[in-house]
């Protein structure tokens, strides 16, 4: 099923946010339908610095590609601004497809642009906004790409100009819509009720952000058709490599942190080792025929 066609269904679609092969496979073994490729995840693993629009067009498209190279299932993208203006905007979404994308998000900050979470943030005209998703879905290759129009109006203009603004990506081209960082419940409750129907909605659970945190469940009540968790994944790999590595340290030994680990064996089996090298050696015969 497509992602397309899988948000026209009643059940909410989680998606968990991921940044390279090994967690998009483990994600994808959980048994989830859609993954979520974080900008914030990649700038906090690839480069070790915070979601300030430091991440690259090309260093998301490169990990897309080693993403797609490893799963089948639709992931969506953040594609932050379009990385420029409409022009660049085209761009990523060619590349972006061209990388194995299901779906991009693109948002209404300036660039450089910063976490929807953080303070401080600053909004392009809604009218430069529109056009750059106008030229994204000229663009586009497939209509089964989707285009999520991403606004965080709430924090810079008030809950009003977001759901105007939003109104005004549908009309431009947008697929979906995502109201970033609503401050309290009510403000869920009023997005979703203010715009369902009129397009899918995509709400965002960041541990510790400006939203209150709600379940898949509890979101679907109230009219949400996807959740995302870009970061969560992140921040447990932290703590737990955090915790390793001071344990390490201390004992030189990963002997009392093993409870906490993968073994050899069991990594390999995660990662499909043996059904590599018996891929490989078929082949191998095969030459040898």
């Amino acid at each position: 099923m497509s992602l397309k066609t899988r948000l026209t269904q009643p059940e909410i679609l989680v998606a968990p946010g991921i940044f390279d092969g090994l967690t998009a496979s483990l994600a994808a073994a959980a048994g989830f339908e859609a993954l979520y490729l974080s900008g914030a995840a990649v700038s906090y693993t690839r480069l070790g610095r915070p979601d300030i629009g430091l991440a690259t067009m090309s260093e998301m498209a490169d990990t897309m590609s080693l993403i797609r190279d490893r799963i089948d299932i639709p992931v969506i993208i953040d594609a932050d601004t379009g990385f420029g203006n409409a022009l660049n905007a085209q761009r990523t979404i060619r590349l972006y497809e061209r990388s194995g994308a299901n779906a991009l998000q693109v948002e209404d900050q300036t660039s450089p642009k910063r976490c929807g979470h953080l303070s401080e943030k600053s909004l392009i005209s809604p009218a430069e906004m529109a056009g750059k998703i106008a030229a994204m879905a000229d663009a586009r290759m497939s209509d089964e790409t989707l285009i999520i129009a991403r606004t965080d109006a709430i924090a810079v203009e008030g809950f009003a100009a977001a759901i105007d603004r939003a109104g005004l990506y549908l009309e431009a081209g947008a697929d979906a819509l995502f109201i970033e960082a609503p401050r309290t419940g009510e403000e869920l409750v009023e997005v979703a009720a203010t715009l369902k129907g009129r397009a899918p909605l995509m709400a965002n659970m960041v541990e510790g952000g400006s939203t209150p945190i709600s379940s898949a469940k509890d979101l679907e009540k109230i009219g949400f058709d996807l959740v995302i968790f870009p970061g969560g994944i992140v921040r447990a790999l932290a703590k737990t490599a955090e915790n390793y590595y001071a344990s390490l340290r201390q004992h030189g030994s990963n002997a009392p942190f093993s409870a906490n680990m993968f073994d050899f064996a069991g990594l390999n089996e995660r990662i499909g080792t043996a059904e590599m090298l018996e891929t490989g050696k078929r082949y191998a015969d095969h030459e040898n025929e």
